[in-house]
C-alpha cells in the first residue's frame, strides 16, 4: 500500500529548542548548559523531560509555556514539507504541544495541509490515541501514514506499534542519546534525506 500522508514532530524534528530552551533557563535563573545537563540526565534514565526541572528544585508553576521564532526552524524543514507536499503527500505536523503552538504555525504559513497538538487533541504521545488521531485526520490507513520524530520512545516506538511508518531523524539530544531507533522503518540525519527515503517505502 503506497504512503499517502507524512506527519512531523515539531521539537527538534521540524525546530531547534536550543534559543527557546535557554529562554526558559534564563527566566528560572540557571544558565544554559544547567538545564540541558538536567534534561541529560532525564532521557539517560528515560524520564518525561519535565523531571529535569525536578532535578534543579526549580519551581516553574510561573513559568510561560516555550515559544519559537521563525529562526529557529531548521534550515532543511522549509524545503522537506515543500517538496513532499509538491510530491502529492498529504503533510502534517503535530506533536506534544500547547494549542498556542498551532497559532505558531499557522502564521509562519508553512506548506502544511494539516496541524495538530496534544493540547488541543487532548492525547499526548506516546498514547496510542495521539497516532489512531493522526489516522483519522489524514483519512488514510495506518500503513500509508507515516511519522517523523527525533524520539525513540514518543515517535519511533508509538507509532511502528500504531501501524505507522516510523521515521526517525538523529538530531537534538534525544535524537543522538536514545536507544533503540533501530525500530524505525527509516533512519536519517537530515530532513534533505526524506523525500528520497520515503520514496523507496
Amino acid at each position: 500500500m503506497a504512503l499517502k500522508a507524512v506527519w512531523f514532530d515539531l521539537g527538534e524534528t521540524l525546530v531547534d529548542e536550543s534559543r527557546a530552551w535557554g529562554e526558559q533557563a534564563r527566566r528560572m535563573g540557571f544558565h544554559p548548559h544547567v538545564v540541558w545537563a538536567a534534561l541529560g540526565v532525564a532521557i539517560e534514565r528515560g524520564w518525561h523531560h519535565r523531571r529535569a526541572y525536578e532535578l534543579l528544585e526549580a519551581d516553574v508553576s510561573s513559568l510561560p509555556p516555550m515559544t519559537f521564532v521563525s529562526s529557529d526552524l531548521y534550515a532543511d524543514a522549509v524545503p522537506c514539507l515543500t517538496e513532499l507536499r509538491n510530491g502529492g503527500y498529504l503533510v502534517g505536523i503535530a506533536g506534544n504541544q500547547p494549542a498556542g503552538l498551532e497559532q505558531w504555525l499557522v502564521g509562519e504559513a508553512l506548506p502544511v495541509d494539516l496541524i495538530g497538538s496534544s493540547a488541543r487533541w487532548g492525547v499526548e504521545k506516546p498514547a496510542r490515541g495521539f497516532f489512531e488521531r493522526l489516522v483519522a485526520e489524514t483519512g488514510c490507513e495506518p500503513q500509508e501514514v507515516a511519522y517523523v520524530g527525533d524520539r525513540v520512545d514518543n515517535d519511533v516506538m508509538p507509532a511502528a506499534e500504531a501501524g505507522l511508518v516510523a521515521v526517525h531523524i538523529r538530531r537534538g539530544p534525544w535524537g543522538y542519546l536514545q536507544t533503540g531507533s533501530e525500530r524505525a522503518s527509516l533512519r536519517i540525519d537530515s530532513l534533505a534525506d526524506l523525500p528520497a527515503a520515503l520514496a523507496g517505502v
